[in-house]
């Protein structure tokens, strides 16, 4: 049973940590302001992102866009919600890729709902080269992501490892 619910335990301190941040961002910060945290390298600004990642779509029709996207976070999260209720016998990194893909994907549709768009606030840069800003739940979803390359990067590498051991004939 611990195993099926720590997923989901995970996915809610990651939506409950996204929260935090972003109301205090709100709180402590008008729109397009900034601190500069680390000068030259990280600010902590107070965006506003109607899109996805980076920007994309953010041009896109506004009734359409929320609609293509908080459907696609619903189906994900049903997706994910599929995988980790089924299968018992996963590995921690997919377990864990797929509750910090969860909570990131919770936090950012939470917005969407509410607000219509995403609020961001960690801006890295260097000289004029600027990353987009991005949040909680976005670092969440990356780190997610790349744990479950690994995990599938591990299993592969499990399986061509099996498929090597020589098997004795039996006489």
């Amino acid at each position: 049973m611990g195993q099926r619910v720590s997923p989901f335990i995970t996915a809610a301190a990651v939506f409950v940590l996204d929260r935090i941040t972003k109301d205090l961002i709100k709180a402590r910060l008008s729109l397009w302001d900034a601190w500069s945290v680390i000068p030259g390298l990280l600010n902590i600004v107070h965006t506003e992102n109607p899109g996805i990642a980076f920007g994309m779509l953010a041009n896109l029709a506004n009734p359409w866009r929320n609609v293509i996207l908080i459907g696609f976070s619903l189906a994900v999260l049903a997706i994910i919600s599929g995988i980790l209720l089924r299968l018992v016998s996963q590995g921690p990194l997919l377990r864990m890729g797929l509750a910090l893909v969860m909570g990131g994907a919770l936090g950012n549709l939470f917005d969407r709902v509410v607000h219509g768009t995403v609020t961001d606030f960690v801006e890295v840069y260097v000289g004029q080269h600027y990353f987009p800003a991005f949040n909680v739940a976005d670092s969440s979803i990356t780190i997610g992501a790349c744990l479950l390359l690994l995990d599938m990067w591990y299993s592969k590498e499990r399986g061509s490892q099996t498929a090597q051991i020589p098997r004795e004939v039996p006489k």
